[in-house]
């Protein structure tokens, strides 16, 4: 059995080292309340960095969570690259999540689109047009298409995307994480189907949310 190991990702680097030298600074001046303040947002930092490792599973026909969070919605829309109703499942990240973000499936990145815009709370169904976000479009190896949008939160200040138009990732693959609170949004091709509801807690990397719908046409 593989055993978990913890890391920080380097994006919080900074603010991590900016939090234990105020705790330091405040103590060596004996300001005892803002040295508490300053190792309580030392833990906060280190908490929301955090990157552990997952197991992902190996099945055929499924797709995992891309985000650790909760199922907001589960509905057809309208696919931003496409235009195509598609069935999208809407993961919630608060700011006690790992924001990592991870890979559903292995596939190739077609397009890459970022929109600058507003950040009010990412559970709410505006979010996915109004806010900031990040969308990438891929192809997996059975030639389907799917539409994964990173969207920025309430807090949320910072989208990052290590995916490049022609990678190829794994399923399970880091491929980018989002600042303080925010929303995934993954965008089903015809043949898979949702296997989670609303209110369902996911693992991204880990917890399967959709699998392929062996009786669809053109499933194989």
């Amino acid at each position: 059995m593989q055993k978990p190991h913890f890391h920080i990702r380097p994006e919080g680097l900074n603010i991590i080292s900016l939090t234990v030298l105020a705790t330091l600074v405040f103590s060596l001046l004996g300001w005892a309340i803002f040295s508490i303040i300053g190792l309580v947002a030392f833990f906060f930092a280190l908490n929301f960095f955090r990157d552990p490792e997952r197991v992902t599973p190996d099945a055929p026909g499924v797709a995992v969570a891309p985000a650790d969070g909760r199922v907001v919605k589960v509905e057809t829309m309208q696919d931003p690259f496409t235009g195509e109703q598609r069935t999208t499942i809407c993961i919630f990240m608060n700011v006690f999540n790992v924001h990592v973000n991870r890979f559903p499936l292995t596939g190739t990145v077609r397009d890459i689109s970022y929109h600058p815009g507003k950040f009010v709370n990412a559970s709410l169904d505006k979010a996915s047009l109004d806010n900031e976000r990040c969308a990438l479009h891929f192809e997996d190896e059975d030639s389907r298409t799917w539409t994964m949008v990173q969207i920025a939160g309430l807090l949320a200040r910072r989208i990052v995307c290590y995916a490049e138009t022609g990678d190829k990732l794994s399923r399970g693959q880091r491929f980018g994480l989002i600042k303080l609170g925010s929303r995934v949004d993954l965008y089903l091709p015809q043949g898979y189907e949702s296997t989670v509801i609303v209110g369902d807690k996911t693992i991204a990397g880990q917890s399967i949310i959709a699998r392929k719908n062996d009786s669809a046409p053109g499933s194989t």
